[in-house]
C-alpha cells in the first residue's frame, strides 16, 4: 500500500467543519495547515457575510461538500461524516446543532471517539449564551477591549483579530487537540466548549497577576504595556508613518536613547513623574525624520525599534521575506502556515475550497457514496 504523503503533523486526521463564519473557519484552516483533512460542510447559498469564495484564504487546503441540514435526508449526510471523522467542529449557537439533528449525542452515537468542537462567542451556558454578537462585544465584557487605547478616548475597534481568531480559534483549536489527544488515549471523545469570552479572558490571565499584585492600574495609556510608558509605543515620523519602541529593559532603553539622540534622560526610565517629559523628547526626534530614515538607524541594534508597516508592506520586508512568513497561492498573497515543524512541514498545498466542488472526491476517500445523491 502505497504511504500517504505527509503534508504536517495532522496528517491523516479526519475533521469536519460545519460552515460558519469568523472563528471557526479559521480553526479549521489552522487544522488544515497542519495536515489534517478537513471536509466543509457548506450549505446551499453560502454563509452570511461572505467573501467571494475563491479570494477566501481561510478555507485554504480544505475540501468542500453542500448538504442542505434542513432536508430529510441533510442531517444524515452529515452523520455519516461524522462517523468516520476524529474532529468536529461548529458555531451555531446552542441548541441549534441538537435542532438540525447534528447535535454531540446524534454524532458521537456513530462515533464515541469523535471530539466535538463547538465555536461560540458567549459559550453554551450563561445568561448572554443565546444572543447574537460580534468580536467587539464579547472582548468588552472582558475586559480587554476596556484596556485599548488613549485614555480620552473611546477604546479602538482591534479589528476581530483578538476576540474571534485568539481568544477563539486558537482556543478551540487547543481544545480540541488536547481531546483528539485524550480520545486517542481512551478511545472516549469529548464535547469541547470554546467560548470566545473564556478565551479572551484566559488571554488576560499575567494583568490579572500584575492587578493583584498593585502593578497594573485598571486605567487606560497608564501602565507599561498598554502605550502609558514612554518607551513602549508609537511615534509619528515626519513623513506621517509610525515608529514602534518596546526598549523595555536598561540595556535595550539605553541603546534606544542613544541611536534616537535623546540626552538627558537616562533616569527618567524608572522615574514616572518624568515620563511626560521623555515622551515629548521622544515624539520631537522621531519627527525630524521619515519612517525610512529611522529603520536605517535602527537597524542591526538591540533597541527594541521597528517600523510600523501595511498589510501590503509587511510581506516585502526582507526578515519576513527571508523567512518565507507570507507567500504567494494562486495569485493571493497569504500568511504562510505557522507554526513550523522540523519533521513534518506544512505549505499551502491548494487554494480556497470552492462550495461543493470536491463531493465526488470525499464521497470515495472517506467512503460515503451517499454525498452523491441528487448531484449525480
Amino acid at each position: 500500500m502505497a504511504k500517504t504523503p505527509e503534508h504536517g503533523p495532522l496528517t491523516g486526521v479526519r475533521v469536519v467543519e460545519l460552515a460558519g463564519i469568523g472563528p471557526g473557519p479559521f480553526a479549521a484552516m489552522l487544522l488544515a495547515d497542519l495536515g489534517a483533512d478537513v471536509v466543509r460542510v457548506d450549505r446551499p447559498g453560502g454563509p452570511g457575510l461572505a467573501i467571494d469564495p475563491a479570494y477566501d484564504v481561510t478555507n485554504r487546503n480544505k475540501r468542500s461538500v453542500i448538504v442542505d441540514l434542513k432536508t430529510p435526508e441533510g442531517p444524515a449526510r452529515v452523520l455519516d461524516l461524522a462517523a468516520r471523522a476524529d474532529i468536529l467542529i461548529e458555531g451555531y449557537r446552542p441548541g441549534v446543532a441538537e435542532r438540525l439533528g447534528v447535535g454531540p449525542e446524534d454524532c458521537r452515537a456513530r462515533n464515541p471517539r469523535l471530539v466535538y468542537g463547538r465555536m461560540t462567542g458567549w459559550g453554551q451556558e450563561g445568561p448572554l449564551a443565546q444572543r447574537a454578537g460580534h468580536d467587539i462585544a464579547y472582548i468588552a465584557l472582558t475586559g480587554t477591549l476596556g484596556m485599548i487605547g488613549a485614555p480620552d478616548e473611546p477604546p479602538p475597534a482591534p479589528a476581530n483579530l483578538l476576540g474571534d481568531y485568539a481568544g477563539g480559534s486558537l482556543y478551540l483549536v487547543v481544545g480540541v487537540l488536547a481531546a483528539l489527544h485524550h480520545a486517542c488515549a481512551t478511545g472516549a471523545g469529548q464535547v469541547v466548549d470554546a467560548a470566545i469570552v473564556d478565551g479572551t479572558a484566559h488571554l488576560s490571565a499575567m494583568i490579572h497577576g500584575m492587578l493583584a499584585a498593585g502593578g497594573w492600574q485598571d486605567r487606560r495609556a497608564a501602565n507599561l504595556l498598554d502605550g502609558g510608558c514612554p518607551y513602549y509605543g508609537t511615534y509619528e515620523t515626519a513623513d506621517g508613518k509610525y515608529m514602534a519602541v518596546g526598549a523595555l529593559e536598561p540595556q535595550f532603553y539605553d541603546a534606544f536613547l542613544d541611536l534616537l539622540g535623546v540626552e538627558g534622560h537616562t533616569d527618567a526610565r524608572k522615574d514616572w513623574t518624568r515620563w511626560g517629559e521623555l515622551r515629548e523628547a521622544v515624539t520631537a526626534r522621531f519627527k525630524t525624520r521619515t519612517r525610512d530614515e529611522w529603520t536605517a538607524v535602527f537597524e542591526g541594534s538591540d533597541a527594541c525599534v521597528a517600523p510600523v508597516l501595511s498589510l501590503t508592506e509587511a510581506p516585502h520586508d526582507p526578515h519576513l521575506a527571508a523567512r518565507g512568513t507570507f507567500t504567494d497561492h494562486g495569485g493571493i498573497t497569504q500568511p504562510a502556515p505557522a507554526p513550523r515543524f522540523s519533521a513534518t512541514p506544512t505549505a499551502v498545498r491548494s487554494g480556497p475550497a470552492q462550495p461543493g466542488a470536491d463531493t465526488a472526491d470525499v464521497a470515495r476517500d472517506w467512503d460515503v457514496p451517499d454525498l452523491m445523491k441528487g448531484l449525480e
